[in-house]
């Protein structure tokens, strides 16, 4: 009996450590920054990054073609952003991932499933209720599953937000996949919750707005309830109206949130644009001139982080940015919002410094699309551009005040036609990663999973709490 307890507490304290280390170190921030950009169409489809430390490896965990060839029409590809069951039962045993094509649709990849050919399954068919351009993934606090139409213009139906709230439980193409009208149409991609549970959002646009929505109900335990009434803001910075542009300086200082719905997310009379079905244009409403929301230059995908101060910060891309109309010598930005102080700060661009030459990144820095954070908190920069050329940067900030010190070329994508995208790093394991590969000319999207080995001290630290815990239960035994 004595053995068996002492051997479920070394479990019990094997996990404990497992997890504090998690949060702490992560062996992903260990490599040699690349220079330079692979080759395109140097390295194989399985295998399509060069990576940046010889202790990283990747796998393929799905491709598109295979699931056709399984069921015929199940996958219309462009794989997007990846989210995993963060929580509930079962937690971190799923991927999702939506499908940005012209008949979108959802995908559950589950990582318990040895077998490649039914590890994958489609959860919401291509199309369902003509759903296009599938792009935001994201876990709710609630334990469901959120993405949203990176689609919006004039005269259109989509820019839409959807929940699937059955996304662990769902079986082929039964996802039950709800609209959330509350939410204003825009062209989505991040999406991002603060502790308080506050949903931030942007508009995919040249001109782009950012926006966050606040639940009557913040602590809601479903979908239904958090978005049956809320109000949506947008971000203005100064005096707002603001446009980056092709060729405007970067755009920070302190900033307001100006609301564009009522408490409820009906329109405010004489201000927001309502649509024929009651919902409401976010872009247009933004541009009112009583609110004039500050237009960035694309701005793309949001992470969320706490600084060692306590305080929340927002990460966002703006892809398009520049200040100098020429981008051949590199343009994009990423901004930092302190949602405690309203401060927007530039934290990176192409004049930030590179690790591996101490001078400006330069053109090396090219269109930053998405963003990810591992278990220790540095931010990672997924470019979007064609293969050969789409690099993942790490972000390196010395004394943690959301600002950029170096940035460091992390991994650099080979696929020809291709782009990373949705790159994730696994909550359960800090030394687990995710991304996709988009749109190859191909036609063979794919999952490639990156792993890296643990430093020794890691395990030597782990393997030296178990034996503290052994001593004293020997010592307890014998007294």
């Amino acid at each position: 009996m004595r053995q068996s307890v002492i051997a479920m507490s070394i479990v019990a304290t094997t996990a404990l450590l497992t997890s504090q280390a998690h949060a702490a170190n992560t062996a992903f921030e260990n490599f040699t920054p690349l220079i330079g950009n692979v080759a395109a169409g140097s390295l194989p489809e399985t295998a399509p990054f060069q990576l940046s430390s010889p202790n990283f490896s990747q796998t393929a965990l799905a491709n598109r073609k295979n699931q056709n060839a399984l069921v015929p029409g199940s996958n219309s590809g462009s794989w997007d952003m990846i989210s995993a069951n963060e929580t509930g039962p079962n937690a971190g045993r799923y991927l999702f991932m939506p499908f940005e094509s012209s008949t979108g649709g959802v995908q559950r990849v589950d990582l318990r499933d040895q077998d490649y050919n039914t590890r994958t399954v489609t959860i919401v068919a291509p199309g369902t209720q003509g759903f296009v351009s599938g792009d935001a993934s994201r876990w709710t606090p609630w334990g469901t599953y959120l993405t949203a139409e990176e689609s919006w213009g004039t005269g259109s139906n989509k820019g839409r937000l959807f929940e699937v709230t059955n996304p662990t439980t769902a079986t082929v193409n039964g996802g039950d996949f709800v609209q959330r009208s509350v939410i204003p149409r825009v062209s989505h991609e991040g999406l991002t919750f603060d502790r308080n549970n506050t949903l931030y959002f942007i508009d995919e646009l040249n001109g782009g707005s950012v926006y966050k929505y606040v639940s009557a109900k913040p602590n809601a335990n479903n979908g239904n309830d958090l978005f049956a009434a809320g109000q949506t803001f947008v971000l203005k910075v100064g005096n707002g109206g603001q446009n980056e542009g092709n060729n405007g300086p970067a755009i920070t200082g302190n900033s307001t949130w100006v609301a564009i719905t009522d408490a409820q997310g009906r329109a405010l009379p004489g201000i927001s644009t309502v649509l024929a079905d009651g919902t409401i244009d976010g872009r247009a409403t933004a541009d009112h001139v009583s609110i004039n929301g500050t237009g960035f230059n694309r701005p793309e995908d949001l992470e969320i982080k706490t600084l060692a101060s306590g305080q929340q910060v927002i990460y966002f891309t703006t892809t398009d940015s520049d200040d100098n109309g020429n981008s051949a010598d590199g343009r994009g930005r990423v901004y930092v919002l302190n949602l405690a102080t309203g401060a927007v700060q530039l934290a990176a661009d192409n004049t930030t410094g590179d690790m591996a030459t101490k001078l400006a990144v330069g053109a090396s820095w090219s269109n930053p699309d998405n963003l990810a954070i591992d278990a220790k908190g540095n931010i990672y920069v997924i470019e979007d551009q064609d293969g050969g050329k789409a690099d993942i940067w790490f972000i390196r900030d010395i004394n943690d005040d959301g600002i950029a010190d170096e940035v460091g070329k992390w991994a650099s994508l080979s696929t020809t036609g291709a782009e990373p995208t949705g790159l994730y790093f696994d909550p359960f394991d800090p030394n687990v990663a995710y991304v996709n590969v988009q749109h190859p000319r191909s036609g063979d999207d794919m999952l490639i999973r990156i792993s890296a080995v643990p430093e020794p001290g890691s395990i030597a630290l782990l393997l030296g709490g178990i034996g503290v815990l052994g001593g004293t239960m020997r010592r307890r035994k014998a007294n």
